[in-house]
């Protein structure tokens, strides 16, 4: 009997495929369009390999690639790899490969830098392109000169390396293709420099807590910011983050999100299996439906719509409040005069900075804010890092 093995297993991109051997994990398949070719790839490394129950390093390596594609904590590193026949300078370069963290990226010269061989950034990407040990050993985190995708060997090829990369950006709370650090319709600087002069607690809270660091998130469209805060509501960040992933995962194009007719298109069973609860899928739907009607702005619509405009027409979408419009106008949209003032943070925020034994009621933050107009985003975003001050500071 032969002492190589292989298996098919299930996860979030598909049916994998695993060969190993009792020195560990022989190759990795990702899914082809069919089982049959995923065996069939995978047999090109391990032609002698028998099907049988997952043990050892394979069973390992399923778990800690089940825990990876969770947004869990994984430990694929220590999964042994089978590498006899692997060239010399390959398994140089699979091993610095497997140092590289998820939702982390190098390019495929700075692996030629970590290898000890400079300027070898075309021999690494060929030693990537002949990986037989995907996921396992991360190509899909080496990237091209200047952070371009570069290519992916795997079934789907970049498509399928935009996914890993959405899933791990995911399983760390954050948006690796989003993350805009400009785009204010007003000048920070001058909206600093008004809540100074308006309200002297405030200017003591603005030298506690220092500059204005506020970001922005990119958005393709008032739909896309949406669906995503959908899944975001009422869970963590990392959770939330690992479903939307997940979600994304389901078509081409992960980093951009489903379209409205993508969601729409999808079986009920798809969706609730990538972590969706029903009040979400609903919720998803009803905005899918809406802005296929036209009744959700498009980005160039939305600016000449002002705040008041913008949250009546939105908070008509099933699981949509006046918060989460109220988020989008601030961290997307980039207006300067939101105050969330149903926000437990911001009130907890204006308590400590103004020292009130007790949280102001929403109707009477709105009049104290009034001061800080038009730049209440900005005051907004100042009362939320008040909570993150030490006490004596705050």
């Amino acid at each position: 009997m032969s002492g190589t093995h292989y298996a098919l297993f299930d996860t979030v991109l598909g049916r994998c495929g695993i060969a190993w051997n009792r020195r560990g994990v022989r190759a990795l398949q990702l899914p082809e369009a069919r089982d049959a070719l995923t065996v069939e790839r995978l047999g090109r490394r391990a032609p002698e390999a028998v099907r049988s129950t997952p043990a050892g390093a394979a069973a390992q390596a399923i778990r800690e690639i089940g825990a990876l594609l969770a947004g869990e904590a994984s430990r694929l590193e220590r999964v042994a790899l089978d590498m006899e026949g692997v060239p010399e300078f390959h398994c140089r370069v699979y091993d610095a490969a497997r140092t590289i963290a998820p939702g982390k990226t190098l390019t495929y010269g700075e692996l030629a830098m970590r290898v000890g061989s400079p300027g070898a950034a075309r021999a690494v990407g060929q030693a990537m392109g002949r990986n037989p040990f995907v996921i396992i050993v991360p190509c899909h985190r080496v990237l091209a000169a200047g952070g371009r995708l570069g290519g992916f060997s795997a079934h789907g090829g970049i498509v399928t390396k935009l996914k890993l990369l959405a899933i791990e950006a995911g399983s760390r709370g954050g948006d690796l293709f989003s993350e805009d650090e400009a785009g204010f319709g007003f000048d920070p600087a001058v909206a600093v420099a008004h809540l100074r002069a308006a309200d002297p607690a405030l200017a003591d809270l603005i030298d506690a807590v220092g500059p204005f660091r506020m970001r922005l998130k990119r958005t393709p469209s008032i739909y896309a910011a949406l669906a995503e805060a959908i899944v975001y509501q009422q869970l963590t960040g990392r959770a939330a983050g690992t479903i939307w992933a997940r979600v994304c995962a389901l078509y081409p194009n992960a980093h951009a999100g489903p379209t409205p007719e993508m969601i729409l298109r999808t079986p009920d069973e798809k969706l609730r299996g990538a972590g969706l609860s029903g009040g979400k899928l609903l919720a998803l739907r009803d905005l899918a439906r809406r802005t296929v009607a036209g009744e959700i702005p498009t980005l160039a619509e939305a600016r000449d719509l002002d705040d008041t405009q913008l949250i009546e027409r939105l908070t008509a979408v099933r699981g949509i409040g006046r918060w989460t419009v109220e988020m989008l106008l601030m961290f997307r949209l980039g207006r300067p005069d939101v105050l969330p003032v149903d926000d437990l943070g911001i009130r907890k925020g204006y308590a400590q900075c103004y020292r009130k034994r007790t949280l102001p009621e929403p109707e009477a933050l709105r009049r104290a804010g009034a001061r800080w107009a038009p730049y209440r985003s900005v005051a907004s975003w100042y009362l939320w890092r008040a909570l993150d001050l030490p006490e004596q500071a705050a």
